[in-house]
């Protein structure tokens, strides 16, 4: 699903934000990636979903090499993966059925799916019965479920995730990660960037620290203590 091969990536201002990083997610794996404020977290992601391009090394994703995809085929690459913010990125003006439904509009689907599509989706979510809300008029977990909808609307293989939880109280964290684990069990894909360390040690799953822009542990789900992250 997910291969990096001694991966770097250094931006324009010098910056090295990732340093020969290897690893892999298995198609159908969960797993966190966590470390202190810039250790290379986003980054990866952004090197997931072509955001970013690598330095050097090598980045596999559902298959493909993304160092030989061009610019025209980056849409092809990123319909193949949900991705979730921490700000949710909606669009205010919209409702949220709208916010919902923009991918599949993107790609042209007939109105007729667009619209169940969107409802299954905000049913999983639990938000079908404020479809006509705007965000505005929504709690910000209801937000970041709807920002999730909107992911997982055209079923992707593959969800990345950037601090979802990072504006949530703890019980609304942990309703957003029992989705993730739901979308886990039927077979997705997922990927989740998050410093929260504490609810990371609830969850029991693969994690990967970074540190300084290198993969500083990579510690399996039956071997995975808190302490060992911090």
């Amino acid at each position: 699903m997910i291969e990096f091969v001694d991966v770097s990536k250094r931006y324009p201002n010098g910056q090295e934000a990732l340093k020969r990083v290897t690893f892999s997610l298995a198609d159908g794996e969960m797993a966190f990636l966590t470390g202190h404020s810039g250790a290379g977290k986003s980054t990866m992601l952004k090197l997931i979903c072509l955001m970013e391009r690598a330095t050097s090394g090598q980045v596999m994703v559902n298959n493909k090499n993304l160092n030989r995809v061009g610019k025209r085929k980056i849409p092809d690459v990123r319909r193949d993966i949900g991705m979730i913010f921490q700000d949710h990125r909606l669009l205010f003006d919209r409702s949220v059925f709208d916010n919902v439904a923009l991918p599949l509009m993107i790609a042209g689907y007939p109105q007729r799916e667009i619209g169940r599509r969107v409802r299954a989706a905000l049913d999983k979510v639990g938000l079908l019965s404020k479809e006509k809300y705007t965000p505005i008029m929504l709690s910000g977990g209801e937000q970041q479920r709807v920002g999730i909808a909107r992911a997982v609307v055209n079923k992707p293989p593959l969800l990345l995730a950037d601090e979802p939880t990072g504006n949530l109280d703890p019980e609304l964290s942990a309703e957003i990660m029992n989705l993730f684990k739901q979308f886990n069990q039927v077979g997705v894909s997922l990927l989740i960037a998050s410093h929260d360390l504490s609810l990371i040690a609830q969850m029991h799953y693969r994690t990967l620290v970074m540190k300084d822009g290198l993969l500083h542990q990579d510690r399996r789900a039956e071997n995975y203590f808190e302490e060992d992250v911090l």
